[in-house]
């Protein structure tokens, strides 16, 4: 029963997770900013996200 209606919901295309936070853009400067050794941290709180974030966005 779950299942359909989690079908139902995708095609209806409400059913699509949460927004990202950050932008393209601010993705692409925390990905330049990690090998140059800044600390996931302070790139955390530098962004407003997690730490746990921090290291989603430099996996993906």
């Amino acid at each position: 029963m779950i299942r359909e209606r989690i079908a139902l919901a995708l095609q209806r295309g409400v059913y699509c997770g949460r927004k990202k936070v950050l932008r393209p853009d601010r993705v692409a400067e925390l990905q330049r900013r990690a090998p140059a050794g800044e600390k996931k941290t302070q790139m955390a709180r530098l962004f407003g996200i997690s730490r746990e974030t921090v290291y989603q966005y430099l996996r993906g």
